[in-house]
Order: structure tokens, then C-alpha cells, then sequence
């Protein structure tokens, strides 16, 4: 069976400006028909790391391939993808209809009928000069332009900033129907609710390195769980019961701790002092998000 060609292929990819290295040594792969959520706060690295993706910055270190063309090599590369920035930026006298068409020509193609009907289900005006658009309208330009063309490789930075939440929805289906059509997404985002909802594996990046790269059932394995306990009387001691960490006493009657590994001595811990509820619950993709910052590690 033949094996396909990652849509996006980075190995060591590093960039220094001046004393400050901005990304470190980072390799990922991403596949055709894949949903790449890219996490990171400001100065994290994320934007550096997309402009050399995109071939708008030239790597200190490593190299990045885009459906096997190098990235440094915009022509060939650019040929392969479609692109939503984080802060959109359109021909002022131009109408939205104009700059799709516009956008349409110099992209790798465009479906036409698939274009206007997401111009009605992101109800974009596309009569309008583009200088009158709102920060959301110019997004939703650049967002139907992107879902609509052919090219196999979405690269969105931010791409939700300014919609509200209706329009986060038709966003969140035409990922899912981008990757059902077998296009790759690499999406780099704030919104972790976004991420989690749409996303197939996950990368975390802090200061210029990727910390961890899973799906996001698997990251959630990696960190405990949250357990919330009730009882009639007063909370029994939880010290050195195996597994139990973070122990935080809520009022005299109830207790929140997080649980690594089995849950069997922690469960008898409670037993001890007749539970009157026990909830236990997986981390969030921000409460394991921000672990990676809080953790010192």
C-alpha cells in the first residue's frame, strides 16, 4: 500500500533572532485528512513557526517540507495550501465579492458553488466595499476563500478572532468537512474549547519547544483526574493514600484532589467516612493546557 506524503513536515526547525531563540528543535509531522491543533500562548513561538512553515521567514536550523516542496520555495509550496492570518488584512475599494473572486484566481483553484454557500452560512455581505467590514466580516472573507479552495492544506492562525458564537460553529463544521474531504488543517488557536471540539492531535508549545504532541484523549491520560467527595460527617485523612495528590479542602464536609494511577486506595480512603457523593471527572484541554505553564516543567 503506497504510503502518502505528510502535508506539513517539520524536522528540528529552529529560528533565532539575534539572542532570543524563538522556536527550538521542533519536528511534527501532520497528515492528509488531519486535524492539527497548534497551542501556545503569546511568544510561545506559534506565529514564528507558521511564518516559516509558510516561507515567509528562513529557519536558523532544521527544515520544513509542505507536501514534500521545501517551505523556503513559496512558488512550489504555496501551490499546496491556503492560508487564514490572524489578523486579516483586504483591499480597501475592493467588494467581498471582488476579493474572492481575486483570491480565487491566485490560489491553487477554487470551488465555486461550495464558495457561495458558505458566503450564506457565514452571512457575509459581499456587496460591501471591503474597507466597511468589521474585524469578523474581513475574517469571514478570508475564511471562505480558504474553506473553498482545493488546496489540500489549510493553514489557519487564529482564525476564529472576531466571530461570534454562531459563526465559531459554521467554523468548527467546515473544518469537519475539510477533513472529510481529506484535506490536511493545521490550526493554531487560543480557543481551547475550539480546539478540542475539532482537532485530531494536539501540540503543545512553550518557549519555543513542543512539549508534548498526542491526541487529546491521550494528553488527557497523561494527566490525573479530578475527584470531588461529599460526606455526612467530616472528610477522612487522604495522607500518603497511593495515587492522591493536591489535596484541597472545600468546606468541612467536602474535599477536591486529583488522582494519578488506579483509583482503588483512594476509593477506600473515602469509604472510611460514608460518602454522601463522589464525582470524578477528566481534565479539561485547558486545565491540562495550562498545567504545561504552571508545572515549572
Amino acid at each position: 500500500m503506497p504510503v502518502s506524503t505528510p502535508a506539513i513536515r517539520a524536522d528540528g526547525l529552529g529560528k533565532r533572532f539575534g539572542r532570543v531563540l524563538a522556536v527550538d528543535g521542533l519536528s511534527l509531522t501532520v497528515e492528509p485528512g488531519e486535524v492539527f491543533g497548534f497551542l501556545g500562548p503569546n511568544g510561545a513561538g506559534k506565529s514564528t513557526t507558521i511564518r516559516m512553515l509558510l516561507g515567509l521567514v528562513r529557519p536558523s536550523a532544521g527544515a520544513a517540507l509542505i507536501f514534500g516542496d521545501p517551505a523556503g520555495d513559496v512558488r512550489r509550496a504555496h501551490r499546496h495550501l491556503a492560508y487564514v492570518p490572524a489578523d486579516v488584512a483586504l483591499w480597501p475599494t475592493l467588494t467581498g465579492a471582488e476579493v474572492l473572486e481575486l483570491l480565487a484566481e491566485v490560489g491553487p483553484g477554487t470551488d465555486r458553488g461550495y464558495r457561495n454557500e458558505l458566503v450564506r452560512r457565514f452571512e457575509l455581505d459581499v456587496n460591501r466595499p471591503a474597507r466597511t467590514y468589521s474585524t469578523g466580516n474581513r475574517q469571514k472573507v478570508s475564511l471562505v476563500a480558504a474553506f473553498a479552495t482545493r488546496a489540500p492544506l489549510l493553514v489557519l492562525d487564529e482564525p476564529t478572532s472576531g466571530l461570534d458564537p454562531l459563526m465559531e460553529r459554521e467554523f468548527r463544521a467546515c473544518v469537519t468537512e475539510a477533513r472529510d474531504r481529506g484535506q490536511a488543517v493545521f490550526l493554531s488557536s487560543h480557543q481551547l474549547a475550539e480546539v478540542e471540539a475539532v482537532c485530531d492531535r494536539v501540540g503543545i508549545l512553550r518557549a519555543g519547544r513542543l512539549v508534548e504532541i498526542a491526541g487529546v484523549a491521550e494528553l488527557r491520560r497523561l494527566r490525573q483526574t479530578v475527584v470531588e467527595a461529599s460526606f455526612r460527617d467530616d472528610v477522612p485523612s487522604l495522607v500518603d493514600v497511593p495515587g492522591v495528590l493536591a489535596v484541597e479542602s472545600l468546606d468541612r464536609n467536602r474535599v477536591r484532589f486529583t488522582l494519578s494511577g488506579p483509583p482503588g486506595p483512594a476509593l477506600n480512603a473515602l469509604s472510611t467516612a460514608d460518602p454522601t457523593a463522589v464525582v470524578m471527572r477528566e481534565p479539561s484541554l485547558a486545565e491540562i493546557f495550562l498545567s504545561y505553564y504552571g508545572s515549572g516543567r
